[in-house]
């Protein structure tokens, strides 16, 4: 884990949805909660612009943050964003305090590595992503931005699974920890579906050219 993350907060005295409208309306600014660690609960607010430019690293999902509330720093995790159905506005975040003994679980992006000298694109296939994230179990400070996935070797028709992950040390996948046997894809490499249908139809020829030369 790597670079760190911090924002100033407000504390927020107000509730209510006429409220939440009125912070981001008028005020431009982010309705938010700190919740967890066995302390109680407490309505924050982030500036808008801050946290929109926050949200573009992708980082800040899979991250310990320190958000700064006067002389009080909250170590935190995002564990929800809310954002409007159309219109570029966060109407709410939920923040997770950590405990840096106990471990958490967190989605992490994933990154795939060497698509492009993977033999099996070479040879015409397409790469298709299963899945662009998996959930986590470690500790804090273990806490990884993104895991890999390399696909260098990647043959035609190979299929890449959960367990094939190179793991930093002290993580888990928590699919395989729920079902260590339920080994899911996360990516696989094939040839479209166009070229299969036109090698198809190329074989049926010469074997219908083949049938006609012996009669």
């Amino acid at each position: 884990m790597t670079g760190t993350f911090e924002l100033e907060v407000e504390p927020r005295t107000v509730e209510g949805k006429g409220a939440s409208r009125r912070l981001r309306r008028l005020e431009k600014k982010v309705p938010a909660i700190i919740y967890g660690n066995d302390l109680e609960s407490a309505n924050i607010m982030l500036e808008h612009r801050i946290v929109t430019k926050a949200l573009e690293n992708e980082a800040f999902y899979s991250h310990v943050l320190t958000l700064i509330e006067g002389k009080t720093k909250h170590k935190v995790v995002l564990k929800d964003v809310q954002r409007h159905p159309y219109k570029p506005i966060i109407m709410h975040m939920d923040f997770m305090r950590i405990n840096d003994k106990k471990a958490i679980t967190m989605h992490v992006p994933l990154h795939f590595l060497g698509e492009d000298v993977a033999p099996g694109v070479k040879q015409g296939g397409m790469i298709t992503h299963h899945m662009v994230e998996v959930e986590v179990r470690c500790l804090p400070k273990d806490l990884p931005e993104f895991l890999e996935v390399d696909l260098s070797n990647a043959q035609m028709d190979q299929i890449i699974h959960l367990n094939e992950i190179k793991l930093p040390k002290n993580i888990e996948l928590m699919a395989l920890v729920h079902n260590p046997d339920a080994d899911q894809t996360v990516a696989s490499i094939h040839k479209p579906r166009a070229a299969v249908e036109e090698d198809a139809t190329a074989a049926e020829d010469a074997t219908k050219a083949e049938g006609d030369k012996a009669e």
